[in-house]
Protein backbone atom coordinates (compact mmCIF):
# COMPACT_ATOMS: atom_id res chain seq x y z
CA UNK A 1 0.00 0.00 0.00
CA UNK A 2 1.35 3.43 -0.97
CA UNK A 3 2.12 6.07 1.65
CA UNK A 4 -0.59 8.37 0.27
CA UNK A 5 -3.20 5.62 0.66
CA UNK A 6 -2.11 5.03 4.25
CA UNK A 7 -2.37 8.77 4.97
CA UNK A 8 -5.88 8.93 3.49
CA UNK A 9 -6.90 5.88 5.52
CA UNK A 10 -5.59 7.45 8.73
CA UNK A 11 -7.54 10.67 7.98
CA UNK A 12 -10.75 8.70 7.41
CA UNK A 13 -10.13 6.62 10.54
CA UNK A 14 -9.45 9.68 12.72
CA UNK A 15 -12.45 11.59 11.40
CA UNK A 16 -14.83 8.65 11.81
CA UNK A 17 -13.60 7.54 15.25
CA UNK A 18 -13.55 11.06 16.71
CA UNK A 19 -16.96 11.88 15.23
CA UNK A 20 -18.59 8.70 16.55
CA UNK A 21 -17.08 9.26 20.01
CA UNK A 22 -18.28 12.87 20.12
CA UNK A 23 -21.84 12.00 19.08
CA UNK A 24 -21.97 9.10 21.56
CA UNK A 25 -20.95 11.53 24.30
CA UNK A 26 -23.88 13.80 23.42
CA UNK A 27 -26.27 10.82 23.40
CA UNK A 28 -24.97 9.89 26.87
CA UNK A 29 -25.60 13.45 28.09
CA UNK A 30 -29.16 13.54 26.75
CA UNK A 31 -29.90 10.13 28.28
CA UNK A 32 -28.72 11.51 31.63
CA UNK A 33 -31.13 14.42 31.24
CA UNK A 34 -34.01 12.07 30.47
CA UNK A 35 -33.40 9.71 33.41
CA UNK A 36 -32.47 12.38 35.95
CA UNK A 37 -35.79 14.18 35.59
CA UNK A 38 -34.24 17.54 34.68
CA UNK A 39 -36.21 19.98 32.57
CA UNK A 40 -35.36 19.35 28.91
CA UNK A 41 -35.07 22.35 26.62
CA UNK A 42 -37.10 22.39 23.43
CA UNK A 43 -33.94 22.67 21.35
CA UNK A 44 -32.68 19.42 22.91
CA UNK A 45 -35.35 17.50 21.02
CA UNK A 46 -33.98 18.78 17.72
CA UNK A 47 -30.40 18.16 18.82
CA UNK A 48 -31.16 14.49 19.60
CA UNK A 49 -32.33 13.93 16.03
CA UNK A 50 -29.30 15.81 14.72
CA UNK A 51 -27.01 13.50 16.71
CA UNK A 52 -28.76 10.38 15.39
CA UNK A 53 -28.48 11.71 11.82
CA UNK A 54 -24.77 12.46 12.27
CA UNK A 55 -24.15 8.95 13.62
CA UNK A 56 -26.00 7.51 10.62
CA UNK A 57 -23.70 9.43 8.28
CA UNK A 58 -20.51 8.33 10.04
CA UNK A 59 -21.50 4.69 10.52
CA UNK A 60 -23.06 4.06 7.11
CA UNK A 61 -20.41 5.76 4.99
CA UNK A 62 -17.51 6.76 7.21
CA UNK A 63 -16.80 3.24 8.48
CA UNK A 64 -16.87 1.41 5.08
CA UNK A 65 -15.00 4.31 3.46
CA UNK A 66 -12.28 3.98 6.11
CA UNK A 67 -12.02 0.23 5.63
CA UNK A 68 -11.79 0.61 1.86
CA UNK A 69 -9.09 3.30 2.17
CA UNK A 70 -7.06 1.07 4.50
CA UNK A 71 -7.04 -1.75 1.96
CA UNK A 72 -10.12 -3.76 2.83
CA UNK A 73 -10.38 -6.20 -0.07
CA UNK A 74 -13.83 -7.72 0.56
CA UNK A 75 -16.39 -5.91 -1.59
CA UNK A 76 -19.88 -5.25 -0.25
CA UNK A 77 -22.89 -6.89 -1.86
CA UNK A 78 -25.29 -4.84 -3.93
CA UNK A 79 -27.93 -5.00 -1.18
CA UNK A 80 -25.45 -3.82 1.47
CA UNK A 81 -24.36 -0.91 -0.75
CA UNK A 82 -27.96 0.12 -1.42
CA UNK A 83 -28.88 -0.05 2.27
CA UNK A 84 -25.80 1.75 3.62
CA UNK A 85 -25.85 4.58 1.09
CA UNK A 86 -29.63 4.99 1.45
CA UNK A 87 -29.29 5.35 5.24
CA UNK A 88 -26.39 7.75 4.66
CA UNK A 89 -28.50 9.90 2.34
CA UNK A 90 -31.42 9.92 4.79
CA UNK A 91 -29.08 10.85 7.66
CA UNK A 92 -27.53 13.62 5.58
CA UNK A 93 -30.96 15.06 4.77
CA UNK A 94 -32.12 14.91 8.39
CA UNK A 95 -28.87 16.57 9.49
CA UNK A 96 -29.56 19.47 7.13
CA UNK A 97 -33.22 19.65 8.16
CA UNK A 98 -32.48 19.49 11.90
CA UNK A 99 -29.88 22.25 11.69
CA UNK A 100 -32.35 24.36 9.72
CA UNK A 101 -35.18 23.76 12.21
CA UNK A 102 -32.82 24.59 15.06
CA UNK A 103 -31.93 27.95 13.56
CA UNK A 104 -35.56 28.81 12.69
CA UNK A 105 -36.82 27.91 16.17
CA UNK A 106 -34.09 30.00 17.82
CA UNK A 107 -34.91 32.93 15.52
CA UNK A 108 -38.53 32.71 16.67
CA UNK A 109 -37.44 32.47 20.32
CA UNK A 110 -35.33 35.64 20.31
CA UNK A 111 -37.59 37.68 18.00
CA UNK A 112 -38.62 41.03 19.56
CA UNK A 113 -42.25 41.78 20.34
CA UNK A 114 -42.51 44.16 17.40
CA UNK A 115 -41.56 41.40 14.93
CA UNK A 116 -44.09 39.26 13.09
CA UNK A 117 -42.26 36.16 14.33
CA UNK A 118 -43.27 37.05 17.90
CA UNK A 119 -46.75 35.71 17.15
CA UNK A 120 -45.25 32.23 16.62
CA UNK A 121 -43.54 32.02 20.02
CA UNK A 122 -46.50 30.26 21.61
CA UNK A 123 -47.28 28.03 18.62
CA UNK A 124 -43.73 27.00 17.65
CA UNK A 125 -43.06 24.56 20.56
CA UNK A 126 -46.19 22.58 19.63
CA UNK A 127 -44.92 21.89 16.11
CA UNK A 128 -41.30 20.95 16.87
CA UNK A 129 -41.94 17.21 17.15
CA UNK A 130 -44.15 17.02 14.05
CA UNK A 131 -41.65 19.10 12.04
CA UNK A 132 -38.78 16.75 12.89
CA UNK A 133 -40.74 13.61 12.03
CA UNK A 134 -41.93 15.24 8.81
CA UNK A 135 -38.27 15.86 7.95
CA UNK A 136 -37.50 12.16 8.42
CA UNK A 137 -40.45 11.12 6.24
CA UNK A 138 -39.55 13.63 3.52
CA UNK A 139 -35.92 12.47 3.42
CA UNK A 140 -36.97 8.82 3.26
CA UNK A 141 -39.36 9.44 0.38
CA UNK A 142 -37.08 11.71 -1.65
CA UNK A 143 -34.14 9.31 -1.34
CA UNK A 144 -36.22 6.19 -2.02
CA UNK A 145 -35.08 6.18 -5.67
CA UNK A 146 -31.41 6.54 -4.69
CA UNK A 147 -30.81 2.76 -4.27
CA UNK A 148 -31.75 2.29 -7.94
CA UNK A 149 -28.50 4.02 -8.94
CA UNK A 150 -26.25 2.08 -6.53
CA UNK A 151 -24.65 -1.31 -7.00
CA UNK A 152 -21.76 -3.34 -5.64
CA UNK A 153 -18.25 -2.15 -6.33
CA UNK A 154 -17.56 -4.66 -9.07
CA UNK A 155 -20.81 -5.95 -10.47
CA UNK A 156 -19.97 -8.17 -13.41
CA UNK A 157 -23.07 -7.22 -15.35
CA UNK A 158 -21.89 -3.87 -16.66
CA UNK A 159 -18.50 -2.69 -15.42
CA UNK A 160 -18.11 0.00 -18.10
CA UNK A 161 -21.33 1.68 -16.96
CA UNK A 162 -20.26 2.07 -13.35
CA UNK A 163 -18.56 4.84 -11.42
CA UNK A 164 -16.36 3.63 -8.57
CA UNK A 165 -16.73 5.32 -5.15
CA UNK A 166 -14.29 3.23 -3.14
CA UNK A 167 -16.47 0.67 -1.41
CA UNK A 168 -19.50 0.85 -3.75
CA UNK A 169 -20.25 2.14 -7.22
CA UNK A 170 -23.06 3.92 -9.02
CA UNK A 171 -24.64 3.33 -12.40
CA UNK A 172 -24.21 6.06 -14.99
CA UNK A 173 -27.21 7.04 -17.09
CA UNK A 174 -27.80 9.74 -19.68
CA UNK A 175 -26.93 13.33 -18.77
CA UNK A 176 -30.54 14.58 -18.79
CA UNK A 177 -31.62 11.83 -16.41
CA UNK A 178 -28.69 12.57 -14.11
CA UNK A 179 -29.53 16.29 -14.05
CA UNK A 180 -33.21 15.65 -13.24
CA UNK A 181 -32.25 13.15 -10.57
CA UNK A 182 -29.74 15.57 -9.00
CA UNK A 183 -32.33 18.37 -9.05
CA UNK A 184 -34.87 16.17 -7.25
CA UNK A 185 -32.38 15.23 -4.53
CA UNK A 186 -31.11 18.81 -4.17
CA UNK A 187 -34.50 20.51 -3.82
CA UNK A 188 -34.98 19.75 -0.07
CA UNK A 189 -31.34 20.69 0.61
CA UNK A 190 -31.73 24.06 -1.11
CA UNK A 191 -34.98 24.72 0.78
CA UNK A 192 -33.45 23.91 4.17
CA UNK A 193 -30.24 25.86 3.53
CA UNK A 194 -32.33 28.86 2.44
CA UNK A 195 -34.29 28.71 5.70
CA UNK A 196 -31.03 28.38 7.59
CA UNK A 197 -29.48 31.45 5.99
CA UNK A 198 -32.62 33.52 6.49
CA UNK A 199 -32.91 32.58 10.18
CA UNK A 200 -29.18 33.19 10.75
CA UNK A 201 -29.36 36.63 9.13
CA UNK A 202 -32.34 37.50 11.30
CA UNK A 203 -30.54 36.38 14.48
CA UNK A 204 -27.42 38.36 13.59
CA UNK A 205 -29.57 41.45 13.09
CA UNK A 206 -31.34 40.97 16.44
CA UNK A 207 -28.03 40.44 18.25
CA UNK A 208 -26.57 43.57 16.61
CA UNK A 209 -29.53 45.69 17.71
CA UNK A 210 -29.28 44.28 21.21
CA UNK A 211 -25.57 45.10 21.37
CA UNK A 212 -26.28 48.69 20.39
CA UNK A 213 -28.86 48.98 23.17
CA UNK A 214 -26.53 47.44 25.75
CA UNK A 215 -23.75 49.90 24.90
CA UNK A 216 -25.81 52.63 26.54
CA UNK A 217 -25.87 50.71 29.81
CA UNK A 218 -22.73 51.01 31.93
CA UNK A 219 -23.24 48.04 34.24
CA UNK A 220 -21.44 44.97 32.89
CA UNK A 221 -23.80 42.33 34.28
CA UNK A 222 -27.01 43.66 32.77
CA UNK A 223 -26.46 42.11 29.37
CA UNK A 224 -26.58 38.48 30.50
CA UNK A 225 -29.66 39.08 32.67
CA UNK A 226 -31.64 41.01 30.08
CA UNK A 227 -30.86 38.62 27.25
CA UNK A 228 -30.42 35.02 28.48
CA UNK A 229 -30.93 33.57 24.97
CA UNK A 230 -27.84 35.34 23.64
CA UNK A 231 -25.45 32.46 24.41
CA UNK A 232 -27.74 29.85 22.88
CA UNK A 233 -28.18 32.00 19.79
CA UNK A 234 -24.43 32.40 19.31
CA UNK A 235 -23.99 28.63 19.70
CA UNK A 236 -26.56 27.94 16.97
CA UNK A 237 -25.03 30.60 14.73
CA UNK A 238 -21.63 28.92 15.15
CA UNK A 239 -23.20 25.54 14.33
CA UNK A 240 -24.99 26.92 11.26
CA UNK A 241 -21.95 28.78 9.91
CA UNK A 242 -19.83 25.63 10.32
CA UNK A 243 -22.46 23.58 8.54
CA UNK A 244 -22.81 26.03 5.64
CA UNK A 245 -19.04 26.19 5.19
CA UNK A 246 -18.53 22.43 5.05
CA UNK A 247 -21.73 21.90 3.06
CA UNK A 248 -20.64 24.42 0.40
CA UNK A 249 -17.24 22.78 -0.01
CA UNK A 250 -18.85 19.34 -0.09
CA UNK A 251 -21.32 20.42 -2.79
CA UNK A 252 -18.56 21.89 -4.96
CA UNK A 253 -16.56 18.67 -4.89
CA UNK A 254 -19.73 16.57 -5.29
CA UNK A 255 -20.67 18.46 -8.47
CA UNK A 256 -17.18 17.92 -9.85
CA UNK A 257 -17.41 14.25 -8.96
CA UNK A 258 -20.76 13.83 -10.71
CA UNK A 259 -19.65 15.62 -13.89
CA UNK A 260 -16.50 13.53 -14.35
CA UNK A 261 -17.10 10.04 -15.72
CA UNK A 262 -13.89 8.57 -14.31
CA UNK A 263 -12.83 10.63 -11.26
CA UNK A 264 -9.44 10.05 -9.69
CA UNK A 265 -8.91 8.90 -6.10
CA UNK A 266 -7.85 12.34 -4.86
CA UNK A 267 -11.18 13.89 -5.87
CA UNK A 268 -13.20 10.99 -4.43
CA UNK A 269 -11.36 11.03 -1.12
CA UNK A 270 -11.51 14.83 -0.79
CA UNK A 271 -15.27 14.76 -1.42
CA UNK A 272 -15.75 12.06 1.21
CA UNK A 273 -13.62 13.91 3.78
CA UNK A 274 -15.57 17.17 3.44
CA UNK A 275 -18.89 15.25 3.57
CA UNK A 276 -17.91 13.82 6.96
CA UNK A 277 -16.52 17.01 8.51
CA UNK A 278 -19.74 18.45 9.95
CA UNK A 279 -20.98 15.19 11.58
CA UNK A 280 -17.55 14.80 13.18
CA UNK A 281 -17.05 18.43 14.29
CA UNK A 282 -20.57 19.47 15.37
CA UNK A 283 -20.70 17.55 18.69
CA UNK A 284 -17.48 19.21 19.86
CA UNK A 285 -18.85 22.64 18.91
CA UNK A 286 -21.89 21.97 21.07
CA UNK A 287 -19.73 20.72 23.95
CA UNK A 288 -17.38 23.69 23.76
CA UNK A 289 -20.30 26.14 23.99
CA UNK A 290 -22.04 24.40 26.90
CA UNK A 291 -19.94 23.75 30.01
CA UNK A 292 -22.48 21.34 31.53
CA UNK A 293 -22.41 19.15 28.43
CA UNK A 294 -18.62 19.08 28.22
CA UNK A 295 -18.18 18.29 31.93
CA UNK A 296 -20.51 15.28 31.76
CA UNK A 297 -19.09 14.02 28.47
CA UNK A 298 -15.42 14.29 29.43
CA UNK A 299 -16.15 12.67 32.77
CA UNK A 300 -17.78 9.75 30.91
CA UNK A 301 -14.74 9.41 28.62
CA UNK A 302 -12.33 9.59 31.57
CA UNK A 303 -14.16 6.81 33.44
CA UNK A 304 -13.83 4.48 30.45
CA UNK A 305 -10.15 5.08 29.73
CA UNK A 306 -7.97 2.86 31.97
Amino acid sequence: MAASEVAIGIIFLSQTAVGILGNLCLIYYHLLLCFSGNRIRLTDMILKHLIVANLSILLCKGVPQTMAALGWKESLSTFACKLLLYLHRVGRGVSIGSTSLLSVFQAITISPRSSRLAELKVKAPKYIGSSIYLTWILCMLVNSIFPMFVTGKWNNTNITGQKDYGFCSSIRHDKIGDILYAALLSFPDVFYVGLMLWASSFMVLVLHRHKQQVQHIHRANVSSRSYPESKATKTILLLVSTFVGFYTLSCIFQVCLSLIDYPNLVLMHTTAIFAGCFPAVSPFLLMSCDSSVSSHCFAWIKNRIP
